[in-house]
């Protein structure tokens, strides 16, 4: 955003409105909301207790200062959720998530793993193996929301759950590989899009069809409600994928992220949207590829 001119102060407000919202609407769907919220927190908090972290603030600023740092940080990650929580009337649990976040500070843990988790995908493409790695807990999570759905009778959180699996997809083609993992392929432009796009969509129906199935079934009325929100989700995907390399080999900037941010609002414009990522990611793989 700094790039494009533009404060990040407003990044910042527009995170802060988009949590409120996001928070409110599971407050009003669910009564595990207060759980999920407590949940979320640590699991962030978690990332910050990495030991490699921690054993470097105790070396650069001694035992004493590096406890008061991370008190302030796990603080400072805890007060959004904390006020949510407040807000909602759940006394207790704001006070336990505040304690349970200053314990947290004291203590530090193992990130790493001797083991790899498996996954469904081959090696090649990278994006769903090494994706699936990084957000693997997230899928449970969302086949829970739709367990949860089917049993409370609430279809929008079983839509929003085949979302979130689509928006956790989307994340794994943020970032432009080096150029060298695109040169190797002995593909024209055209065959190396469309390969990805195939292989994209392959992988993201086998992750969303749990939810998909399930949501046809104990919601046959819905069908074409269902349905939608999965074309749109795949039209998403490409939409991603093409804009990714329309930028390449730099990351998606401003531009490419408005047009996006628009599509989410008119979804009609994603066939409008498509074509034009899908010609200019053509001319940008031409030097790169052999046409």
């Amino acid at each position: 955003m700094k790039e494009e001119g533009i404060n990040p102060f407003l990044g910042y407000l527009l995170g802060f409105v988009a949590f409120g919202f996001i928070s409110e609407y599971f407050f009003q769907k669910t009564d595990f909301a207060k759980y999920l919220m407590i949940l979320v927190c640590l699991s962030f908090q978690l990332k910050l207790s990495e030991k490699n972290r921690n054993d470097f603030l105790l070396s650069t600023f001694g035992d004493k200062t590096k406890n008061k740092i991370r008190i302030l940080e796990n603080l400072c990650v805890c007060i959004p959720f904390i006020i949510m929580l407040l807000y909602e009337s759940f006394f207790l649990e704001a006070f336990i998530l505040l304690g349970l976040s200053v314990v947290f500070a004291l203590f530090s843990f193992k990130s790493t793993f001797n083991f790899s988790v498996p996954t469904p995908f081959s090696k090649n493409p990278f994006e769903f193996s090494v994706g699936f790695r990084k957000t693997f807990l997230i899928f449970p999570i969302a086949y829970a929301f739709t367990i949860i759905s089917i049993n409370v009778n609430n279809i929008n959180m079983g839509i929003f759950s085949m979302l979130l699996i689509f928006l956790t997809i989307l994340s794994y083609y943020a970032k432009p590989e080096q150029e060298y993992y695109v040169w190797i392929h002995a593909d024209t432009p055209r065959e190396f899009l469309k390969n990805k796009i195939i292989i994209a969509t392959k992988y993201a129906i086998l992750l969303v069809l749990p939810i998909l199935v399930s949501l046809l079934i104990f919601y046959p009325t819905e069908f074409k409600l269902i349905l939608e929100f999965f074309l749109i989700g795949i039209l998403f995907l490409w939409t991603i994928i093409f804009a990714k390399y329309s930028a390449y080999p730099r990351e998606m900037s401003l531009p490419e992220g408005i047009m996006i941010a628009f599509s989410l609002y008119f979804p009609l414009l994603l066939f409008a949207i498509i074509p034009y990522f899908y010609n200019k990611s053509i001319k940008k793989l031409k030097t790169i590829l052999n046409d």
